[in-house]
């Protein structure tokens, strides 16, 4: 999953795809790097970042998502955003898949998610991360397990069916440095919950600090590190910035679990035999 941050303050690139036209060429680079889908957002969730109203986020996605439909008309789009007004514009403009990074909580009440009941309207797939506004677990790992299986239960009260779910762990978002490695770590756990699984760690503080190291842009190594032992332990998609410099990674260690398994034929397959493409 190869990032599109149309914002003008997002913590890396802020600023890069600030025009539709803009954002259509990026879209083409990463596509030709080797993204599989392309994620889309109008709103930074860098920590500090201002709120976006529905009508500035989709007047920034809206002319974005027709300028690359024009240029690419068959790469699967996923929207990044937690409103489901937003979601269902962009849906019925031409993207597919939302990420949620609210896990389908923004609005939420006791008859359910607004998020998980469009979704399962527009027959769309929907990612739900993890994520709290504070790192304060008695029981780190339980209890993530348990608050996304709510989230998970909640979007399928909605309608959603359960091959339209992902599930993302939420690396940086409500989770000390060293609770976000235990995350990559052991991954599997997650993964055990039954659903394919989103890992985002491209360029994130915790590697910063991990290296001593300031400048978002130059994590890349330490985003492939991450990605290359999530894979290993369950993750089913990475989402990251610097798609042609990761790409190689993830096609080694797709062909290393793989094992007896690959040849040239099988390259550009997952390791159940499915096809890569979203």
């Amino acid at each position: 999953m190869g990032i599109l941050n149309i914002t003008p303050d997002s913590f890396s690139d802020g600023g890069l795809a600030a025009s539709p036209e803009a954002a259509a060429e990026r879209a083409e680079q990463l596509v030709a790097e080797g993204a599989d889908i392309l994620d889309l957002g109008a709103e930074s969730t860098r920590p500090g970042a201002a709120p976006v109203d529905a009508a500035t986020e989709l007047a920034r996605l809206l002319p974005a998502i027709a300028a690359i439909r024009r240029r690419l008309p068959a790469i699967p789009l996923s929207i990044d955003t937690y409103k489901a007004s937003v979601a269902a514009a962009c849906i019925e403009a031409g993207a597919d898949v939302i990420n949620d990074v609210e896990g389908g909580s923004h609005e939420a009440d006791p008859t359910g998610s607004p998020m998980a009941r469009t979704c399962a309207r527009l027959r769309c797939p929907l990612i739900l991360m993890h994520r709290r506004k504070e790192a304060d677990y008695k029981e780190f790992w339980p209890e993530i397990l348990a608050e996304t299986s709510h989230l998970i239960q909640r979007a399928r009260s909605a309608g959603l069916p359960p091959e339209q779910l992902w599930v993302d762990p939420g690396f940086g978002f409500g989770k000390t440095p060293a609770q976000n490695l235990q995350l990559v770590r052991n991954l599997e756990k997650f993964a055990s919950l039954g659903y394919p699984v989103l890992l985002g760690t491209s360029r994130k503080s915790t590697l910063g600090l991990v290296l001593n190291e300031a400048d978002a842009l130059a994590r890349h190594d330490a985003t492939a590190t991450t990605c290359v032992w999530g894979l290993a332990r369950g993750a089913a998609m990475v989402r990251v910035h610097d798609v042609a410099r990761i790409k190689p990674f993830l096609t080694v260690a797709k062909a290393l679990r793989q094992g007896a398994r690959w040849s040239p034929r099988t390259a550009g397959e997952t390791p159940d035999g499915a096809s890569s493409r979203t």
